[in-house]
């Protein structure tokens, strides 16, 4: 889990945008960051598994 003081500071209007950074909306994960999903790897994966993600399967061949 991330800090709380690092989550509230990220989702503060950066002084300029090259210094914006990204977070998982769920957990506050700064890494493996899905921008089109906006969560980490890890909680993605969770969801996927749960099939709370609309449109997204597990692959199998």
């Amino acid at each position: 889990m991330a800090k709380t003081a690092l989550i509230m500071k990220s989702q503060r209007p950066p002084k300029f945008s090259a210094r914006a950074y990204r977070r998982c909306k769920l957990c506050g994960r700064p890494r493996a960051y899905l921008r089109k999903f906006e969560m980490c790897r890890l909680c993605f994966r969770e969801l996927a598994l749960r099939g709370e993600i609309p449109g997204i399967v597990k692959a199998s061949w």
